[in-house]
């Protein structure tokens, strides 16, 4: 496959597996590279229906309730005390769902007669799984329980996809940390922060292939954080890429420049940082632009804008997952994904 190609993050409308990639692959199958399952269900929110059922986990207590309402509205979580947290104790569920969605990707792959075309695993980033169950600081003395859970999930669906997978590492925190950290400090923090990312697909064996989906948030597609530039997302971008071992394959970096209900910003300035990525032409970078509320003349022009700043072109995607929209704006957002890579 040559040429500009469309991506889907991850959440897409409809009632299933079957129903989200059907739908998907009739919009966009020539222009797809990876097709996610969905996460229909209870999973088009994300991590949300993961940390629900921290609920009943033996070695975790309820600290504060929330109910998913804003970002502010969070159940907060700690170790119980006398108790320890292990890996091998979390059950993040993407294995159960790859076992059941990948016989439906197969036979829609198949039918498609795309050969070619990849499962796509969304997989949420370990400190971030860790930060929304038990917040920043607890998250830092507990992260190595995420990270082998992370890990071992990553291993076992591989295995179930015969080494045929992609894995989306996704990591919102990180981007939004960095977006609200003065500019004097973005560049040590971006270091820190992507040098962590990359060793995440360290711990992986050297033969799984991964993705990064930047994000901004999109609880109830309402954004967590914004940037004043692209030059946050640019930072970690280089950071990521720089520490990634040479050994493990980086097939894509998404990069949200719409924020959930947010159109993506029309001046150019804001683009600009682009032209200091640091990026080999080998790894595709995935522009999050597609947004069904903005004329498309105007998305072209930013379309065209992020070209020239890269040298190259950008594939196109939606800034977050489908999953937080209505089905009418889903449809109308991968319609225009369409639109925009073809």
């Amino acid at each position: 496959m040559t040429g500009r190609r469309a991506h889907l993050v991850g959440s897409l409308p409809g009632g299933s597996a079957e129903e989200g990639m059907s739908l998907a692959i009739d919009t966009l199958g020539p222009l797809l590279a990876s097709l996610p399952d969905g996460e229909t269900g209870d999973r088009h929110n994300w991590i949300i229906h993961i940390i629900e059922s921290f609920r009943s986990h033996p070695d975790l207590e309820l600290v504060s309730d929330g109910d998913w309402s804003d970002y502010d509205k969070i159940p907060r979580f700690r170790v119980r005390k006398g108790h320890h947290l292990y890996g091998a104790s979390l059950d993040f569920g993407h294995v159960e769902a790859a076992a059941k969605s990948l016989p439906v990707f197969e036979l829609l792959k198949a039918k498609a007669q795309r050969s070619d075309l990849v499962f796509q695993v969304g997989t949420p980033g370990d400190f971030d799984m860790a930060m929304f169950t038990l917040g920043p600081a607890a998250a830092l003395r507990h992260r190595r329980a995420f990270t082998e859970a992370t890990l071992n999930e990553v291993r076992q669906v591989n295995a179930l996809a015969d080494g045929d997978a992609v894995f989306q590492i996704e990591v919102p925190a990180e981007l939004v940390l960095l977006a609200k950290t003065p500019r004097v400090g973005q560049p040590a923090l971006a270091r820190l922060l992507g040098g962590q990312i990359a060793a995440l697909a360290s711990g992986a064996a050297p033969a799984t292939r991964f993705g990064i989906h930047l994000c901004l948030g999109d609880m109830n597609h309402r954004a967590l954080g914004r940037m004043r530039d692209a030059s946050p997302l640019v930072a970690l971008t280089n950071a990521i890429v720089k520490a990634w071992p040479a050994d493990r394959a980086l097939d894509f970096v998404h990069a949200p420049f719409a924020a959930a209900d947010d159109p993506p910003p029309l001046d150019e300035s804001f683009y600009a940082p682009l032209a200091r990525l640091a990026m080999p032409s080998r790894i595709r970078f995935v522009a999050g632009i597609a947004h069904e509320d903005q004329p498309l003349a105007d998305q072209l022009r930013i379309r065209a804008t992020i070209d020239r700043a890269l040298g190259r072109p950008a594939d196109i995607s939606t800034s977050c997952g489908l999953g937080r929209r209505t089905t009418e704006a889903a449809t109308a957002a991968l319609d225009r994904i369409r639109e925009l890579a073809s």
